[in-house]
């Protein structure tokens, strides 16, 4: 920019370069602005990095959602994070965008994960022999880790927690040792109670509404009808 500026004003003391000049010198505005914006981005990269790398939010290998993305953490620099999804794509983040998010880390501290099971069953389902299912679904699975610290507390905790307009939801709350293990420990879940519930004739309704229309003669249009003799 410097040496487009010291151009201009040289051309300019040209008269038949004055236009060439006066051209030079709006580009180099022009120029200015743009890098000034790039280098305050760059800027707000650079000092965001910093501070990951201080505060330490995250770090390689870690599993975190930040802005919707969910994935692991391949790279960390000055610039952007890098994220590897589900399906290995790469997410790239700048630092900037980071440092304004909420990020959840899966893995910090604590690589534990509780996986929710909501189930609904029909309002005539036995909603005891459900619940056991369950329990017993969730104790079987071999990634199930038991997290109790006062014995007296159920090895699986099972709860009716609505009453809906279709069914009675039933919860299940399993822990397995990561979210890795967590997500294949809740697919398999779901396929191992549904079975069950099909074997003990448990249903799981679809959602449903019942119209009732109701079709009253009054007293008085009896008697408005032609009688027949």
């Amino acid at each position: 920019v410097i040496y487009i500026l010291g151009i201009a004003f040289a051309l300019i003391q040209i008269p038949e370069f004055k236009i060439i000049g006066h051209s030079f010198l709006a580009g180099a505005g022009v120029i200015s602005i743009v890098a000034g914006l790039a280098s305050q981005q760059a800027l707000s990269n650079i000092i965001s990095g910093l501070f990951l790398i201080i505060f330490k939010p995250f770090k390689i290998n870690d599993k975190i959602t930040i802005n919707n993305f969910v994935g692991t953490v391949e790279d960390i620099n000055l610039r952007q994070v890098v994220l590897k999804d589900a399906e290995n794509n790469r997410i790239i983040i700048p630092n900037s965008v980071i440092s304004a998010q909420i990020i959840v880390n899966t893995n910090m501290n604590d690589t534990k994960c509780c996986k929710i099971i909501e189930i609904g069953i029909g309002y005539e389902s036995n909603i005891e022999q459900a619940l056991e299912i369950m329990q017993v679904e969730i104790t079987k699975h071999p990634f199930f880790i038991d997290t109790r610290t006062d014995q007296n507390t159920p090895l699986v905790i099972a709860r009716v927690v609505a009453l809906a307009d279709s069914s009675v939801n039933l919860k299940a709350w399993a822990w397995a040792k990561n979210s890795t293990e967590g997500f294949v420990m809740y697919c398999d879940l779901l396929q191992s109670i549904k079975k069950r519930f099909d074997e003990a004739k448990i249903d799981i309704p679809y959602p449903q509404q019942v119209v009732t229309i109701k079709n009253q003669i009054t007293e008085t249009s009896i008697q408005s009808l032609p009688s027949q003799k």
